[in-house]
């Protein structure tokens, strides 16, 4: 093999294994995590930034790459992911497996030589993920989301537990509203992919509650971290200008949120699901200012 071919052979099984990671939602629970150090509002180091953001994104991608690890099987069944490249077979299991066990063993080795008390927030999160949410819980209950949110509530009290050097009120408020905001994104996500859930044989809230009940969830969990968010802004003490922007985000999640409960649609449902993901990402920029 010459080494053109082998540069570019590392190049295709790069590329293979990068979609794996949902690139998307990792970058979002990582700017969670960056949000939380920088929420602290003290010099920053930007050197232990760059490692903290390092070892977490590791972290979090490890742990997606072990979901489809072990979601291979359910994935080739829904159309929305049975072109991933682990559910397609373009990389077997074993590859998928090793991959995700090496780079998640880097990334909370990493965390943990960072700082202990983060790093082992940040395995919570891991653990949480993979073992409780994805391997315990996802095919026996719909409840399983509530394991799944804790795990993605761990990014953004890593960062402030970095910051801070504890884990305290404001650190799990702002847990808490992520906590809080991931069944308005996951839930919308399972009323909009049901057919696929069913295919695969995944509880979901709307397939064990009903569409009401479901939208009901989606409605309060909104109120919840909308709260969250406005509370730790309040005890952050961001500017009363950022604190305002944060009131009107969170007004037009709960006005999204409401319509999906009394006009419900395909439609409103939809924007619902992109407009959580967008609040949060603000949401995240500003406190951090």
């Amino acid at each position: 093999m010459t080494a053109q071919s082998s540069i570019e052979n590392r190049k295709s099984k790069f590329a293979q294994f990068w979609p794996l990671i949902k690139p998307s939602q990792s970058g979002l629970l990582l700017a969670t995590g960056i949000a939380g150090y920088m929420s602290a509002h003290t010099t920053p180091s930007f050197p232990l930034l760059l490692m903290m953001s390092a070892s977490l994104f590791l972290a979090i991608g490890g742990s997606t790459i072990m979901n489809m690890w072990w979601d291979q099987d359910i994935d080739a069944k829904m159309k929305r992911t049975q072109k991933r490249p682990a559910a397609s077979g373009e990389l077997t299991r074993t590859e998928v497996f090793r991959v995700g066990m090496a780079i998640s063993i880097l990334g909370i080795g990493w965390a943990v030589a960072v700082n202990p008390l983060y790093g082992f927030v940040v395995f919570l999160g891991w653990f949480f993920d993979v073992i409780v949410y994805t391997l315990w819980l996802k095919r026996r209950t719909c409840w399983s989301i509530v394991w799944g949110g804790i795990s993605g509530a761990m990014p953004i009290l890593a960062g402030r537990v970095l910051a801070v050097g504890e884990i305290e009120i404001i650190g799990l408020l702002l847990a808490g509203a992520v906590l809080f905001w991931i069944p308005t994104h996951t839930l919308t996500f399972s009323i909009k992919f049901a057919d696929d859930y069913n295919a695969a044989g995944i509880p979901t809230f709307p397939s064990t509650y009903g569409l009401d009940t479901t939208r009901a969830v989606i409605a309060l969990s909104s109120i919840i971290a909308a709260a969250s968010i406005g509370v730790a802004g309040v005890m952050i003490g961001v500017q009363a200008g950022i604190l305002r922007l944060l009131i009107v985000l969170s007004s037009g999640l709960l006005l999204l949120s409401f319509a999906t409960v009394f006009r419900p649609s395909e439609r409103i449902n939809f924007s619902l699901f992109k407009y959580a993901s967008l609040y949060m990402l603000i949401s995240m920029i500003l406190l951090s200012i």
